[in-house]
């Protein structure tokens, strides 16, 4: 894919281009709002809210990294969702029931039905520990620690100094580790450390 071709055509109003990026970007968007929201439809109306924005200010988009440009308006459509969640809480009936994914325990044979509800659970539990962060924290530990950014980029995509991303991503750890450590062990025990008693 020629990142910088297609971005030219779609600046210029070509929707192939736009829709060729989309399709590039896509699963790193869901996955973004997906981590910092922490609800599957929450994430795919702030993903699909992101590429309505994108496609509406692409013609004035100014060159630099796309992907930042892209994932501070993910970012933007978080901080909305956010907000009216916080105005208007809901419950969801999804909530209710419990998760079954039945395509994935048995793809690879390596995994017993045990570890998988057990590996299952915890992502539960660490997700549950980002769910708590404050928006700015949580933001910052996503982009940092689920999407592989820089300080720097992270500093792009949020518009603060890469001082405040290191704060920011440093009490985010913090917190988070204190909330998983009152968790108790949820660690799968091939991964625990032995005692050599």
């Amino acid at each position: 894919m020629d990142e910088k071709a297609l971005i030219a055509s779609a600046t210029r109003g070509d929707t192939h281009a736009f829709n060729n990026l989309v399709l590039h970007y896509q699963d790193m968007v869901y996955n973004l709002t997906y981590r910092i929201l922490g609800d599957a439809e929450a994430a795919a109306d702030a993903s699909q809210d992101t590429f309505l924005s994108a496609y509406q200010a692409v013609s004035k988009f100014k060159g630099g990294s796309f992907k930042a440009w892209l994932l501070r308006i993910a970012t933007n459509a978080c901080y909305d969702q956010l907000r009216l969640k916080k105005r208007r809480p809901t419950s969801s009936l999804e909530a209710l029931f419990p998760e079954t994914d039945l395509s994935s325990p048995f793809v690879n044979g390596r995994e017993s039905p045990e570890e998988h509800a057990l590996r299952q659970e915890l992502g539960q539990t660490i997700q549950g520990g980002i769910d708590t962060l404050p928006p700015d924290q949580r933001v910052t530990l996503v982009l940092s620690d689920a999407q592989g950014l820089s300080y720097k980029e992270i500093a792009q995509v949020t518009g603060v100094s890469v001082g405040t991303v290191k704060s920011r991503l440093s009490r985010a750890r913090s917190s988070l580790r204190d909330y998983l450590l009152a968790q108790g062990e949820l660690l799968p025990a091939r991964y625990r450390l032995k005692d050599e008693g």
